[in-house]
């Protein structure tokens, strides 16, 4: 693994070869499949589940089999991050505070490097990715986005990966809808690139109207929120 952020696991150099009926291959080898966080802790029975989270795994594999250039990205903290309500005396998760200059919740510890909860779901292929995409391991600052840290500058390398394999377009899928996913689709967008969710391969937390919030900011950057059963 690089030190910065990414993982090279697989470079897929053919054309895809299982194409659906009326899809071209430029479409293919253009859009990128981006899955956010599907990791044990943010499943049912980890330290910060989403509700059903484990049920896209499905979904999500049939996803990773037919996308041409494939990403995961996995929430890595180091051991009392910032983010965690217990690194803060009196703080309880849901809290808000000040994290790195920016103003954001508190969370149970959760994804700590190394631990069985920071491990990719076991159902998921992840075997199949180009890249792994690391984040919130700097121990100044958090990262939502698959794109930049919190601070929205600093950047996690995979727009320049992404414009390197030529991809002007991206699929996003994972969790958390309404907080990692929609981060990285509204910062995919605002960086040009065509951007889109696949809703049926994701699920949200849905805390005080954040999914609602979080719907209404992707759509205002340009995200097509993509409700089809046959996303590809």
């Amino acid at each position: 693994m690089r030190t910065l952020a990414l993982r090279r696991i697989r470079r897929q150099c053919d054309h895809h070869r299982d194409l659906r009926p009326g899809m071209t291959i430029a479409t293919t080898i253009t859009e990128a499949l981006v899955v956010v966080d599907l990791q044990n802790d943010f499943c049912p029975g980890g330290a910060l589940p989403v509700r059903d989270g484990h049920a896209i795994v499905p979904l999500v594999n049939r996803l990773l089999e037919q996308a041409a250039v494939r990403v995961l990205t996995q929430d890595w903290h180091p051991v009392g991050h910032p983010s965690f309500a217990a690194s803060h005396a009196g703080a309880a998760p849901g809290d808000r505070t000040i994290v790195g200059g920016v103003e954001q919740t508190l969370w149970p510890v959760h994804c700590v490097q190394g631990t069985p909860g920071a491990m990719f779901h076991p159902g998921l292929h992840a075997d199949r990715a180009d890249v792994v995409v690391r984040k919130g391991f700097r121990p100044e600052i958090d990262s939502y986005s698959a794109f930049f840290e919190n601070d929205r500058t600093t950047p996690s390398g995979l727009d320049g990966y992404l414009r390197s394999r030529g991809v002007r377009g991206v699929a996003i899928v994972g969790l958390a809808l309404d907080v990692c996913v929609a981060a990285s689709a509204v910062d995919a967008a605002r960086l040009g690139y065509a951007t889109r969710v696949i809703l049926a391969a994701c699920r949200g937390i849905d805390v005080h109207g954040s999914l609602a919030a979080a719907t209404g900011a992707m759509r205002s950057a340009g995200v097509v929120l993509d409700t089809g059963d046959e996303p590809w």
